[in-house]
C-alpha cells in the first residue's frame, strides 16, 4: 500500500508508530530487529520478524510510542468519540498526532484504528491492573503531546 500510495504522489509521508520494545522501529530506523529497549503491553503490534508486506516499504519517519501515550489515547478516544479501541490502534493515533505536530498546519493526515477494546478488557480496562502497571487512564493528551 505504502509503494502505491508514494506513487500517487511522492510528498506523501509513511509513518511507522511502534511500542518501546517493538522491532519495527528498530528495523525502519536501524535496519535490524533489535528489542532491547524496553516492553509493551500491547497485544499484537511489535512483531520480531519482517513479513512479506514489510519487505520493501520505505518509511519516511518511525516512531516510538509509550504505552501511557497510547492508553491516553485510548480512554480520550472512548469517551469524546464513544470509541471502543485497543491499545494498537491508541498507539497509531499518538504516532499520527506526533507526525501532524511535526509537520505543521494543512496536512492531511490518515492512520488506522486497528483493533477493538475487546482483548483488553481485563488489562487496558481494568483499572487495578493499570495501577499494577503503572499506568494511568486519566492523564491529559496535552501531557503527552508536549511530553
Amino acid at each position: 500500500m505504502s509503494s502505491y500510495l508514494k506513487e500517487q504522489n511522492p510528498n506523501i509521508g509513511i509513518v511507522c508508530a511502534d511500542p518501546y520494545g517493538a522491532a519495527m522501529w528498530s528495523w525502519f530506523t536501524n535496519g535490524n530487529l533489535e528489542t532491547n529497549d524496553g516492553d509493551s503491553i500491547a497485544e499484537g503490534i511489535g512483531q520480531g520478524r519482517v513479513t512479506k508486506n514489510i519487505e520493501g516499504i520505505k518509511v519516511d519517519r518511525a516512531y516510538r510510542i509509550p504505552d501511557q501515550s497510547g492508553l491516553t489515547i485510548v480512554y480520550q478516544l472512548l469517551r469524546e468519540e464513544g470509541l471502543f479501541l485497543g491499545l494498537s490502534s491508541g498507539i497509531n493515533v499518538a504516532g499520527a498526532l506526533r507526525f501532524a505536530k511535526e509537520s505543521g498546519p494543512g496536512q492531511t493526515i490518515v492512520t488506522v484504528l486497528c483493533d477493538s477494546g475487546h482483548k483488553y478488557q481485563s488489562t487496558l480496562f481494568n483499572r487495578d491492573w493499570l495501577a499494577s502497571n503503572h499506568l494511568n487512564p486519566d492523564v491529559s493528551l496535552e501531557s503527552i503531546l508536549d511530553g
